[in-house]
């Protein structure tokens, strides 16, 4: 890198980190100083040819954060250490083959400069000529109810490491619905993590800066019993018309169009129609796209175009925050002590642990009694003791993989070693023995196994443990572990 070249960027970081609280409303400074730093130091300068800069940036992520959040204090920082009319260019890296040193970029034009609308959002194969079979020509916008909760907004969503990264993107996606390389956002993680408040945020946020657009928020179980009202009143082409007029699509839970053919087949056009035509979707799920079983392969496909943003259970410090938050709203204020003790003893996740803190709210509400850490324990220990442990299959997998000392990983995995296969077979059995599941769903969350697997597992375990004393125990000690 040219050395004069290194100068002039330091001069510019040194300018845009002075004028940081100046720039943002938010006036904790050390937390922008270490945001800023967070993401400048992935930044490097390539080039400065005839006014032309150019910045190598790891990802899409980095140039669209910067463009959202930081375009004005950088061409400030330009003008003063470069001077007018600097045109600003990324080099974002792409990934990088096997064996191959050094990276592979794409040259991207940045917003300094007028320039054509990019349709980075599609991929290349893919044909704006395509005639969709669906559109009735002067069709006008309707108002319709979003189904947007006001609580869920991103005030109200508290930022942990555990969702840092999933509630950044989708901030950049409210502010330019459509017209980001993340589209669709596909949110994945486990139950009450947070990734039905993140999609709500985003409508939120994009109904208040454009009133106009079209926001609409629903279940993946809503969606297909509209779809199959529609087909039985021969109405399918109104249904794919009525979404196709919608600017930004929040479907939640779109793991459950598992076996839908149909309505598979109906919400594959409304999803290249809208993605198409620069409309945002958002998809959340509690598997990643490619664990997702009996969906169309072009559909996982279409999954893949924009982002992926995993969002796992909330950390220590997270569920704290979340503490926090909460009962200052409710005009609480705990001990430091006592906002530990919740925070520690509350693991799963936030819909149980928000359920705890108004448990705990109700409780001296009702006996009017000042909150202490004795209260806290003794509520917590009479909420344990009147609930029931629900028994499902991530709860038998839970107990199994404890008791063999194995990782979940493992029991779901391929492998035929007897060590991992015997607790697999044996979780298998369990899950048929103490819930409704089908073979064909223990299967599925057995890591995709064939039905057939599932009913030879459980008839061996049931025939062995009566001549095997090893298996007999095993099947006797777990089985009094799972009903604890």
């Amino acid at each position: 890198m040219d050395e004069n070249l290194t100068i002039i960027w330091e001069k510019c970081l040194t300018f845009m980190r002075d004028n940081l609280n100046a720039a943002e409303d938010n006036t904790d400074l050390k937390k922008l100083e270490n945001s800023f730093d967070l993401l400048f130091d992935n930044v490097r300068p390539v080039s400065l040819i005839s006014n032309n800069l150019t910045l190598l940036v790891p990802s899409d992520f980095y140039k669209e954060y910067i463009e959202d959040n930081y375009l004005s204090l950088l061409s400030a920082a330009l003008k003063k250490n470069i001077g007018k009319g600097v045109k600003l260019w990324y080099s974002v890296m792409e990934n990088k083959p096997s064996g191959q040193e050094k990276p592979i970029t794409m040259n991207v034009k940045g917003k300094s400069t007028p320039t054509p609308k990019m349709q980075e959002t599609l991929p290349p194969s893919f044909s704006a000529n395509v005639i969709n079979p669906f559109v009735v020509p002067g069709m006008k916008k309707i108002n319709i109810d979003s189904n947007l909760k006001a609580d869920f907004s991103f005030d109200n969503y508290v930022e942990g490491e555990s969702n840092k990264f999933a509630s950044t993107v989708a901030k950049s996606i409210a502010k330019r619905p459509g017209a980001t390389a993340f589209n669709p956002l596909f949110l994945y993680g486990g139950y009450g993590v947070g990734k039905t408040h993140l999609g709500h945020a985003v409508g939120l946020e994009v109904k208040n800066a454009y009133p106009e657009k079209v926001v609409l928020y629903l279940s993946s179980e809503k969606f297909i019993q509209q779809f199959v009202s529609a087909a039985k009143a021969h109405k399918q082409t109104e249904f794919a018309n009525f979404y196709q007029m919608v600017d930004v699509l929040i479907i939640d839970d779109i793991q459950f169009l598992s076996g839908k053919k149909s309505t598979q087949d109906s919400f594959f056009h409304i999803f290249d129609y809208l993605h198409q035509n620069g409309k945002q979707i958002i998809l959340t799920s509690d598997k990643a796209p490619v664990d997702i079983l009996d969906i169309q392969d072009r559909i996982v496909s279409r999954f893949k175009w924009g982002l992926s943003a995993e969002i796992k259970s909330p950390d220590f410090d997270t569920r704290r925050k979340i503490i926090v938050d909460k009962l200052s709203r409710d005009g609480i204020v705990l001990t430091e002590d006592m906002l530990d003790y919740l925070a520690s003893e509350v693991k799963t996740n936030v819909r149980e642990l928000i359920g705890v803190i108004n448990s705990v709210i109700a409780y001296s509400t009702i006996y009017k009694s000042d909150l202490s850490l004795e209260l806290l324990k003794e509520t917590i220990s009479k909420i344990a003791a009147n609930q029931k442990k629900v028994i499902n299959i991530p709860y038998i997998q839970e107990v199994v993989c404890e008791y063999f000392g194995i990782e979940r990983e493992q029991l779901l995995s391929k492998t035929r070693k007897r060590e991992i296969a015997l607790p697999r077979q044996l979780a298998m059995y369990f899950a048929k023995e103490f819930t409704n599941a089908t073979f064909n769903k223990i299967g599925e969350e057995m890591g995709g196994k064939d039905h057939s697997t599932v009913m030879y597992a459980c008839d061996t375990i049931k025939d062995v443990s009566k001549i095997d004393k090893e298996i007999k125990k095993y099947v006797k000690e777990l089985t009094e572990k799972i009903k604890q």
